[in-house]
């Protein structure tokens, strides 16, 4: 007898037992997001460690397609510098003058710095760094963005350090597990910067907009102290960050307010230098004499 035309779900074992398999997983699914939600809410230190293991056990694989790309990256721009070395060539050794010239000028103004600084007695209470590491990765959009450093608490990596690369800021250590750490940039949407600006020593505040851009605001009301190419450094108040590191350059200007690209890539950059979290140093004033 032949079998049926129109045969029923239920008839089949493979699709019956692939139902059954996907009920167990929701069903421990759900089970597992409750338990979370329970430590959340009632043990956060617990809580915090459980991130930490996810942070280490995502580095593996941040690490491994970071190589990837930037292999696939590296190999379009030989292409590229191949056909042309010619113009490059003629632009770099222009470029390798003027920058001569401006390293000579650099080192007469630190110098004159130095001096002055001597004179005036000026002691600078910088925080030395900790360590230096690799990232591994980092998010390339979304309203949140966090890079991954090969650091943790092993290497004395905590919550809140500075991270800075050779181009400038990067961010701040969010959390950190064993071997590796979350990295909140400064295009993130939580991410809030006191700054200055160098040409005229403006303080303001810069604030991450979660497109690969950050929003700089004056701390005095009126007017309009911004121009595009600005360089904004951190100011050092409040903590946290070590004062005149660079943070990024205007390119826009709307009123009262500018936009600003920060200066530090960390999908380019491979290594990072981690900070203490600064504190700046309090000095004591001179003891009254005693009546």
């Amino acid at each position: 007898m032949a079998a049926p035309r129109h045969r029923r779900r239920g008839f089949s074992r493979r699709v019956q037992y692939g139902l059954f398999a996907g009920y167990v997983i929701a069903t421990v699914g759900l089970v597992a997001a409750f338990a979370l939600l329970l430590i959340a809410r009632f043990d956060p230190k617990a809580f915090g460690t459980l991130r930490g293991v996810v942070v280490d056990a995502s580095a593996l694989f941040t690490g491994a397609g970071r190589a990837g790309v930037r292999g696939l990256y590296a190999a379009g721009e030989e292409i590229d510098a191949y056909f042309e070395a010619g113009s490059q060539n003629l632009s770099l050794r222009r470029e390798l003058a003027a920058e001569r010239r401006a390293v000579i000028a650099a080192k007469a103004i630190a110098a004159e710095n130095a001096r002055l600084k001597k004179l005036a007695r000026l002691i600078e209470h910088l925080p030395a760094p900790i360590l230096s590491a690799r990232l591994i990765g980092s998010t390339p959009s979304g309203q949140r963005r966090f890079a991954t450093l090969a650091a943790g608490t092993a290497e004395g990596v905590r919550p809140g350090m500075t991270v800075r690369s050779p181009e400038g800021l990067v961010g701040r250590v969010f959390e950190s597990g064993i071997f590796a750490s979350r990295v909140l940039l400064l295009t993130d949407g939580e991410t809030a910067v006191p700054v200055r600006i160098t040409r005229n020593g403006v303080a303001a505040l810069a604030t991450g907009q979660g497109d690969g851009t950050m929003e700089i605001r004056g701390l005095i009301a009126g007017g309009s102290p911004f121009r595009r190419g600005d360089l904004a450094v951190t100011s050092g108040t409040g903590g946290v960050y070590s004062p005149n590191v660079p943070v990024a350059v205007i390119t826009s200007v709307r009123n009262d307010r500018a936009i600003a690209h920060p200066l530090a890539d960390p999908a380019r950059a491979d290594f990072a230098t981690v900070y203490p979290i600064f504190q700046a140093p309090v000095q004591e004033l001179p003891a009254q004499p005693k009546p």
